[in-house]
């Protein structure tokens, strides 16, 4: 059964963030372990899954890390979010994004094992289907994927600005939600897949606080652009010069790099199924790192891993938040 985050969930976001103001929000665990999951490529870009673990320097702040946990090829179980953008710029390409986001749900998860959540954002966020395995309810869930009718009228709580009938696009509002109110439960391998035109209109969060929150969540953005230039209106060409351009490829990157994950961007030379084949290869090749971290402060530690072996490329998150 869907449920609904809708216009009330703003208040959540706003007493979070007034309640944030400045001190690091606490979050709870008994072991200090920090987990690392990491794709590794060659020059071509091919990835590179026979490496042991002798064959990985790992470091946090500067310091060398001994590595106690290491597995290939991850079989922990996968929690993935899928938020698709759903704003009135999007209204043209939403039936694509539906089947293609459809199969690849069904080629990723595996039975009894991995789960998924589907999250729409426009003006307003809705859960559309909670953590779930299985696969008929993420049908229906993304079969519920529209756009907004554009000029609807949307009742709004006085504190909330509107924000002009039916534009907005939460985006960062998702991404904190995804990560602060569910990925942040959970355990395991959680990986957020993210598809928008990546310019926000009117989230109360801010994208360093979003990208926080996933770090702290421990879960991966992959970020796919995908842009109709003839979905925005004219005065919101003429905002953006023509579009959202550089500025919403620029922010999916920097989600997707602090986080450990790729950006990609649909155009002529790569379809969105395409993308979404070299995610489920990402996902299915990952190594799995673990080592213990020395208490101290709450303050964000910065990760570094590479490897022995010359001309090869780590993909992993930037650091992490350690929990109290």
């Amino acid at each position: 059964m869907c449920s609904r985050l809708g216009i009330h969930v703003l208040f959540a976001i706003a007493s979070a963030l007034a309640a944030y103001g400045g001190q690091q929000p606490t979050f709870s665990i008994d072991v200090n372990v920090v987990n690392v999951y990491a794709t590794v490529r060659d020059r071509s870009g091919e990835l590179v899954t026979d490496l042991g673990e002798e064959e990985f320097v790992l470091e946090e702040d500067g310091e060398a890390q001994e590595i106690e946990y290491f597995s290939r090829q991850a079989d922990v179980p996968l929690t993935l979010g899928l938020l698709v953008d759903t704003s009135v710029s999007q209204r043209r390409i939403i039936n694509r994004q539906r089947r293609a986001s459809a199969q690849f749900l069904r080629q990723v998860l595996r039975p009894m094992s991995d789960r998924a959540f589907v999250i729409k954002f426009d003006f307003e966020i809705e859960l559309l289907q909670d953590v779930t395995g299985s696969p008929r309810d993420l049908r229906y869930a993304i079969n519920d994927l529209r756009a907004p009718r554009f000029g609807a009228r949307v009742r709004r709580p006085r504190r909330v600005p509107p924000r002009g009938g039916a534009i907005g696009t939460s985006m960062y509002d998702a991404v904190y939600l995804a990560s602060g109110e569910i990925m942040q439960n959970l355990e395991g391998r959680k990986a957020l897949i993210l598809i928008s035109d990546g310019v926000d209109m009117g989230s109360l969060t801010a994208l360093d606080t979003a990208i926080e929150f996933a770090q702290r969540a421990d879960s991966i953005v992959y970020s796919i652009r995908y842009y109709d230039p003839y979905g925005y209106f004219r005065a919101a060409r003429g905002l953006f010069g023509g579009g959202p351009g550089k500025k919403g490829s620029k922010t999916l990157r920097r989600l997707a790099r602090q986080t450990g994950g790729r950006a990609f961007e649909v155009n002529e030379d790569l379809t969105l199924e395409q993308i979404f084949d070299a995610i489920q290869r990402d996902l299915r090749s990952q190594y799995s790192i673990g080592y213990t971290s020395e208490p101290g402060d709450y303050e964000f530690r910065k990760i570094k891993l590479r490897t022995k072996r010359k001309g090869l490329t780590v993909q992993t998150r930037a650091g992490y938040y350690p929990k109290n």
